[in-house]
């Protein structure tokens, strides 16, 4: 099939990728350099990473790439994203559409596909708001309720999942210096984990404790000088959280800080119910940390105790930290069980083949 796989950049991402790709001047320099840098590597099809002449791969958000691929094809100065989009779409002539940011190319773009598109797929594991996705035809995601939830709003909705990155095994080590990782989001949406930070953060002063937290605007104003001065006290991190918070890592820098620590500890947000198996899940795991998240609906491979460990309050987060760091042997052994269980699972010719099973049912 010939595959068109149109990822989305993170705004907080956007100047690693910059920094990273100053030197190139085409799409296709900074397409590689985003590629190298495995940046969303586990939403990634097997044929965008092998390079397969069938596949296709750009960031419609990414205002710089498109813009060098707009240039190099003739289309015209100034083209709106969504019109240089249909054109790269146009000349790959697509015949499958995976799409991961759905929200930005709702189902008022399927509808201008040209008519070499025969499959439109897209990925959306989130609550969307009034997102209209029912042009596709399929959203997919790895957490049921939400799939249920598109569902009812007039979607045909399939399961999916993330795949283990097989760069992860280069940041594999043995020696890792840092006891707690956590790398993630801190916003409104993120007040049990918020509650859960501060908890654990508490451990510093014994413990190495390391903190990239990707704040809100919110959080950002609410932490500046003119920000004390309005009502925003809800959006501010505690003392504890902040002393110890660094920016946001991302890519390959995301799998070494992960490669260097003993437990990753991760919180969903607050619109996942039940579900569980974030992609902090599937890196935290594929890099051969100790995973330490919350309770909840795990999928397969993912199994308290046995794959991963669990918690049910922060209290009981740094219950469950202090004693797996007590006892080092049983974590790593429990983390290398976790790695091995969802290689196997969660590998790329698996997911490459379900992608596949899924186009032929739609």
């Amino acid at each position: 099939m010939r595959l068109f796989q149109n990822s989305a950049l993170y705004p907080s991402y956007l100047p690693r990728l910059n920094q990273l790709a100053a030197g190139t001047q085409t799409f296709a320099e900074r397409r590689r350099v985003f590629l190298d840098d495995r940046f969303g590597a586990l939403h990634l099809l097997k044929p965008v990473l092998d390079g397969d002449a069938d596949a296709f791969l750009t960031c419609a958000n990414d205002s710089r790439l498109q813009r060098r691929w707009a240039r190099e094809h003739g289309v015209r100065l100034g083209a709106a994203p969504e019109d240089i989009f249909l054109a790269q779409i146009e000349h790959h002539r697509t015949e499958v559409l995976y799409n991961l940011d759905p929200v930005a190319y709702p189902s008022s773009f399927v509808r201008r596909l040209p008519g070499c598109v025969r499959k439109t797929l897209c990925w959306r594991a989130a609550p969307s708001g009034n997102a209209d996705l029912t042009a596709y035809g399929a959203v997919l995601g790895n957490f049921p309720s939400i799939l249920q939830s598109w569902r009812d709003n007039g979607c045909r909705a399939e399961w999916f999942s993330p795949a283990i990155d097989p760069a992860m095994s280069e940041y594999v080590q043995e020696e890792r210096p840092i006891d707690v990782l956590f790398v993630g989001g801190y916003s409104r949406h993120h007040s049990v984990r918020a509650r859960t930070l501060e908890k654990v953060a508490a451990l510093a002063g014994s413990r190495n404790i390391v903190y990239c937290l990707d704040v809100s605007r919110l959080t950002r104003l609410a932490e500046s000088s003119i920000g004390y001065f309005l009502p925003l006290q809800k959006h501010r991190r505690p003392r504890t959280v902040a002393g110890i918070a660094k920016p946001p890592v991302f890519g390959r820098e995301l799998y070494e800080l992960i490669g260097r620590s003993k437990i990753v500890l991760n919180g969903a947000i607050d619109m996942a119910g039940q579900d569980r198996g974030n992609m902090r899940c599937f890196e935290a795991m594929g890099c051969r940390a100790l995973l330490v998240s919350d309770a909840g609906s795990y999928p397969a491979g993912m199994e308290e105790g046995v794959t991963l460990e669990t918690y049910g309050t922060p209290e009981q987060a740094v219950e469950v930290i202090s004693r797996r760091l007590q006892d080092l042997p049983r974590s790593a052994e429990i983390a290398a069980r976790g790695q091995a269980r969802i290689r196997d699972i969660y590998s790329k010719d698996v997911q490459w083949k379900q992608f596949g099973d899924l186009v032929g049912r739609i």
